[in-house]
């Protein structure tokens, strides 16, 4: 399972929504000047978070796009499976539960399944709020 250019925009975009939370909306323009983001990329992915109400947009001159809950709100894995859908590594242990007719005597369904559970583990495991301290510590690290 490869993340695409689509879904890791996405959490760049969300963190930068979080990061730039001042209760004023960020513009799509400023957004893609700050991540180096085409404009035309965002819009597209900004879309499927508002239609989501996982953003809100504002219209107007001083316009752009909120968060509309709080950074420990939202998981890693919760942006990827809007923008990627399923991370499952193969599509028997997908969470549509696709059938397979040798399930029942496949060994690897076993490796499959653990590889799904850890993956999930972790995007599930991670808010935008761990992202902004950990960006916060990487802004903290000097080299004299």
């Amino acid at each position: 399972m490869k993340i695409s250019t689509k879904g890791r925009y996405a959490l760049r975009l969300m963190l930068d929504l979080a990061t730039y939370d001042n209760g004023k909306p960020s513009s799509i323009k400023d957004i893609a000047g700050r991540q180096e983001i085409s404009e035309k990329y965002l819009e597209q992915i900004i879309s499927v978070f508002n239609k989501a109400g996982f953003v809100r947009s504002v219209r107007g001159p001083q316009g752009g796009y909120l968060l509309t809950r709080k950074p420990k709100e939202y998981t890693v894995g919760m942006i990827l499976r809007l923008t990627e859908g399923d991370l499952s590594p193969v599509a028997c242990v997908a969470d549509d539960g696709a059938y397979c007719e040798r399930r029942v005597s496949c060994v690897t369904i076993n490796v499959w399944q653990k590889l799904n559970d850890a993956i999930n583990s972790v995007v599930d495991g991670i808010t935008l709020e761990d992202l902004l301290e950990w960006q916060a510590d990487l802004s903290d690290q000097y080299v004299i």
